[in-house]
């Protein structure tokens, strides 16, 4: 049995991107659902027995119909090959009032034939071309979900975690026991585990995040376990594979250098505790980001700054872009950061996110002044010059030029 394993696909993410009006969205949008379309292609081609999301469908809760229409053709691909298709309910497509409908609530509603929306913990008992699965789901469940209100306004945020948790447990317990332990069993859950490594939305959701530990995950009860939220890529536990597929595209920069991809995961028949699990990483063919740090020492920074984006030419080509440019503050205003712009979309970059003048603010030595000097301008002069990387005729120079002003200007007084 080959089940495809994805995750985090925020559809509807536009930042670093521009409108494309031939289709009514951004071109960062144009990214995400290039990437979608790599996974349903893989998917189709490669014949797989069933597709697990593992949660977040879309940038927020309320995406656009034009979002939801260009979600809806990939999921009808799917559905029209026969691939039993589950849709995890994430914390950024839940409504404020859980009452209300999610984006992905109409396929349900609509029963599409092979697609299967989780939006509550349940065990699916699932029919796949390479026999029966049983996929155990755990949405993202809210505190306000979980604990009742009493619970909800402890002031130990320890004891509402540890509460919250048990709750998750107590939930998941109830589901393994209705396992039967002679068909392959999935964990399909949307939420942190602890250990994890958190990439850029680590942020997101803070004080939020419910962590669980494996053994809270009950996570021995599968032969699997597909998650999502956190967009790296990683393998939690080898025995059962505990795995986050990562997302698709990278949302910013400190995504940079992660690569993006989905899962596949191949389970060999046989009872329980003898089935063989293994799983491979599938890269997909992400919007590269770039930063570039720019060091000038020529007199002219330009100079410089041409010759280190025609060394990363290569690196540009389709790169959303950052450039960091130390210069010392005697040139900063030589570096002419529309130019580089220009340059760097000439280079092939598709966006040019932001151009810094790091001014290389030097950090001044400190002139210690006997009392005589204190009051004394040409003394303080001299003092300075002694500190200062400077041949003598440019000591001289400069020396004489600062009394000229200094005299200039007690004459005025």
């Amino acid at each position: 049995m080959r089940l495809l394993h994805f995750a985090d696909l925020h559809l509807g993410m536009e930042n670093y991107g521009t409108l494309d009006t031939r289709l009514g969205y951004s071109s960062r949008v144009r990214d995400y659902l290039a990437a979608f379309d790599q996974v349903v292609d893989h998917a189709i081609e490669h014949r797989v027995d069933a597709v697990l999301f593992a949660g977040d469908a879309f940038k927020h809760r309320d995406p656009s119909p034009t979002i939801q229409r260009e979600f809806a053709k990939r999921i009808r691909r799917l559905a029209a090959a026969e691939i039993p298709t589950v849709l995890l309910v994430g914390n950024h497509d839940l409504p404020s009032i859980d009452a209300r409908a999610t984006p992905m609530d109409i396929y349900a509603t609509l029963d599409i034939p092979f697609i299967y929306v989780a939006r509550n913990p349940d065990v699916l008992r699932i029919e796949t071309r390479g026999g029966p699965l049983q996929v155990v789901t755990l949405p993202w469940l809210s505190r306000q979900r979980l604990l009742d209100p009493e619970q909800r306004r402890n002031p130990d945020p320890g004891a509402v975690s540890r509460a919250a948790a048990e709750a998750t447990s107590a939930i998941l317990s109830a589901l393994v026991d209705q396992l039967d332990p002679d068909t392959p069993a999935v964990l399909l859950a949307h939420l942190s585990i602890e250990g994890a490594r958190l990439g850029s939305e680590q942020s997101i959701m803070l004080g939020e995040d419910l962590v669980l530990d494996t053994d809270e995950l009950r996570v021995r009860a599968f032969d699997y376990v597909a998650l999502g939220h956190i967009h790296q890529h990683q393998q939690i536990t080898a025995r059962p594979p505990t795995v986050y597929a990562g997302s698709l595209e990278r949302i910013d920069f400190g995504e940079e250098r992660e690569e993006k991809g989905f899962v596949l995961v191949d389970i060999q028949p046989g009872p329980a505790g003898e089935r063989r699990v293994e799983w491979t990483f599938q890269p997909v063919r992400s919007r590269p980001f770039v930063t570039l740090r720019i060091k000038t020492l020529h007199e002219d920074p330009m100079v410089d700054v041409e010759r280190e984006i025609e060394r990363r030419t290569a690196d540009l080509d389709g790169a959303i872009v950052r450039a960091f440019i130390a210069v010392p503050p005697e040139r900063e205003e030589l570096l002419r950061i529309d130019e580089v712009r220009r340059m760097l979309l000439q280079r092939g970059a598709a966006y040019v996110a932001k151009v810094v003048r790091d001014v290389d603010l030097q950090v001044r030595p400190r002139i210690e002044l006997r009392d005589h000097e204190t009051l004394d301008p040409v003394a303080a002069l001299e003092k300075w010059l002694s500190l200062r990387d400077l041949t003598e005729d440019q000591r001289r120079r400069i020396l004489e030029a600062g009394k000229a002003l200094i005299q200039a200007e007690r004459d005025g007084e």
